[in-house]
C-alpha cells in the first residue's frame, strides 16, 4: 500500500503553528514511508475564505521546507463531485432534506438548555411525509441536507496514537448537516469525499477532530469506501496547560520568521512538540528527522510551548550558518530597521559586523539592536559612559587618540592603545574604558578592538572620539 497523507488547511486565517505542526507530522510520515504528501485547500467556506490567507498558507509551508507532491487542490473546484455524492446518499435514503428555520432550531436549543440537556438535533424531519414537504416548499423554506446517524450505533476504530476508540451515535448530536441550503458542502462530508477520491491512507490531525472522525467513519461506511487509518496528535499547550492561542503571542508562522527564528529551528522545535525521538535527540534537521519519525512515538499528552527551548535551538542553528549565510538572513531585518548601507558595495564591512555580533545572537531580530550603534554616526551615550568620559584622565586620553592615525587592523589598534598609555601616563584599563565609552556610548558590548575597526571603516570612529572629547570638556 502506498502511503498517502494530506494537509488540508482552511484559508480563513494565516498558517498558525498548530496547522504547521500537523503538516510537519504528515510530511515526516510520508517521507519516512516513501509516500506522497498532498496539499488540499478546504475553501468551501466562501464567506470567510480569503486569497491572501491561501497565499500565506502556501508560502508558509514552502518557507518551512514542507514541499508537497500533489496539489494544491481546491475544494471549490470539486463542487460537482460533492453534489453527485449527495444525490447518491439521498437516493439511498441515507440523507434527507431538513426544512427547519433558524428560529425553530434556536427554540429547540433553548428548550434543551432549560432542561439541562446537551444540545442536539432531534431528527424531527427525518421522516417527513410528501404533504409536509410540499407545505414547507410552498412556504419558501430552503432545506439543508442531513445525514442520518443511528443513535444506537457504536463507532470503533484503532487510533495510531491513542489506541482503541469508541463512540456512540447518541453522542454525536443527532443527524448532521452535510450541505447548506445553497448546496455548499460542509466539512465532515467534503473531507470524506476528498480523502476517498485522493486515496488517503492515513489521516493525521489534531485531537480536536476525534468527534469528527466518529462522524466521518459513518460516511465512509455509507459510501462503501475503505476507511483510512487515523492518528490524532496532541494539542500544543501554553505554559499553563491550556490550548495555545493568540493571547500567548503566537499567531501566524510568519510571526516567528518576523521575530527572527530560522525555518530549520522552528521545524526542529515543532517536531518535539508532541513527539519524542528514539534516542532523546533534540537537534536535527528535517532530513535527519525523517528516518527517526514514527507515529508510535507521538505522545498522547499535549506538548507545552517553551520559548526558552525554541530560543536555544534557534541560537544553535544561527551558529551553524556561515558568515555569508548569516549576513543574508540579517539583511532584511537591518533594512526594515532603516539602516543605511549598500548590500553590495558594503558587503565586506557587513560580513565583519556579522562576525562580531554572531556569538550574541539568539534570534535574527537581536541583530537589529546589536548592529544599531555601528549603523549610526554617533551613539546614544548612557549615564555610565558619560561618567567615564568626565573622569579626569579621559580628556588627555581622547586628545591623544585623536592625534594618532586611525587603526587599519588589530595590530595597529593595539599599538595606538599602547602609545596612548605611554603618552598619558595612565594604565591600559583607563584607555580601554575611555575608548569604549567614546566609541560605543556604553561600558558594555562586543569586542572593543573589532568594534573600533568596524566603526573606522564607516568613518564613524573619529567622529565619535571628537564627540566624546566635547563631552569630556563639558561642551555637550
Amino acid at each position: 500500500m502506498t502511503v498517502r497523507v494530506r494537509i488540508a488547511p482552511s484559508p480563513t486565517g494565516n498558517l498558525h503553528i498548530g496547522t504547521a505542526r500537523t503538516a510537519l507530522f504528515n510530511w515526516l510520515f510520508a517521507r519516512h514511508h516513501q509516500g506522497e504528501f498532498i496539499l488540499r485547500i478546504e475553501d468551501t467556506d466562501q464567506e470567510r475564505s480569503q486569497p491572501e490567507f491561501t497565499e500565506n498558507i502556501i508560502a508558509g509551508l514552502q518557507w518551512l521546507g514542507l514541499h508537497w507532491d500533489i496539489g494544491p487542490i481546491w475544494q471549490t473546484q470539486r463542487t460537482q463531485r460533492y453534489r453527485e455524492i449527495i444525490e447518491q446518499l439521498l437516493a439511498q435514503k441515507l440523507a434527507y432534506h431538513s426544512y427547519e428555520t433558524e428560529a425553530e432550531l434556536q427554540a429547540m436549543r433553548a428548550q434543551q438548555e432549560a432542561q439541562k440537556q446537551a444540545p442536539r438535533y432531534t431528527n424531527q424531519h427525518r421522516h417527513l411525509t410528501p404533504e409536509q414537504i410540499a407545505e414547507f416548499i410552498a412556504q419558501g423554506r430552503q432545506p439543508v441536507i442531513r445525514f442520518q446517524i443511528d443513535d444506537q450505533r457504536e463507532i470503533v476504530w484503532h487510533d495510531l496514537v491513542r489506541g482503541a476508540m469508541r463512540w456512540r451515535g447518541s453522542d454525536l448530536g443527532g443527524d448532521m448537516v452535510i450541505a447548506r441550503a445553497d448546496g455548499q458542502p460542509l466539512y465532515n462530508f467534503a473531507v470524506v469525499v476528498d480523502d476517498i477520491d485522493m486515496q488517503i491512507s492515513h489521516v493525521i490531525r489534531g485531537e480536536d477532530h476525534i468527534a469528527n472522525t466518529a462522524k466521518q467513519i459513518l460516511i465512509y461506511e455509507a459510501l462503501n469506501a475503505p476507511i483510512p487509518d487515523f492518528a490524532h496528535t496532541p494539542l500544543i499547550l501554553n505554559a499553563e496547560g491550556r490550548k495555545l492561542s493568540k493571547r500567548d503571542g503566537v499567531t501566524s508562522i510568519f510571526d516567528f520568521r518576523n521575530m527572527g527564528y530560522l525555518a530549520v529551528a522552528l521545524t526542529n522545535y515543532m517536531t518535539l512538540l508532541g513527539w519524542s525521538p528514539p534516542a532523546g535527540e533534540e537537534l536535527f534537521t528535517l532530513a535527519e528527522a525523517v528516518p527517526l519519525f514514527s507515529l508510535e512515538r507521538v505522545n498522547k499528552a499535549g506538548g507545552k510551548f517553551d520559548w526558552d527551548k525554541l530560543n536555544w535551538i534557534n541560537s544553535h542553528y544561527i551558529r551553524q550558518l556561515s558568515t555569508k549565510e548569516l549576513c543574508g538572513e540579517l539583511l532584511p531585518f537591518w533594512q526594515q530597521a532603516g539602516y543605511g548601507f549598500n548590500p553590495e558595495s558594503d558587503q565586506p564591512w557587513l560580513w565583519q559586523l556579522t562576525e562580531l555580533i554572531a556569538p550574541s545572537l539568539v534570534t535574527l531580530k537581536d541583530g537589529v539592536d546589536l548592529a544599531r550603534f555601528y549603523m549610526r554616526e554617533l551613539p546614544d551615550y548612557d549615564p555610565e559612559a558619560i561618567a567615564q568620559l568626565q573622569q579626569m584622565e579621559s580628556q588627555p586620553i581622547l586628545t591623544a587618540l585623536l592625534a594618532q592615525t586611525s587603526p587599519e587592523d588589530t595590530d595597529t589598534a593595539k599599538q595606538i592603545v599602547q602609545t596612548t598609555v605611554q603618552q598619558c601616563g595612565v594604565k591600559k584599563g583607563a584607555v580601554m574604558k575611555t575608548l569604549r565609552a567614546a566609541l560605543m556610548g556604553s561600558m558594555h558590548g562586543p569586542d572593543l578592538i573589532q568594534s573600533w575597526l568596524i566603526l573606522h571603516q564607516r568613518r564613524y570612529a573619529q567622529l565619535r572620539l571628537s564627540e566624546a572629547l566635547q563631552i569630556a570638556q563639558g561642551k555637550n
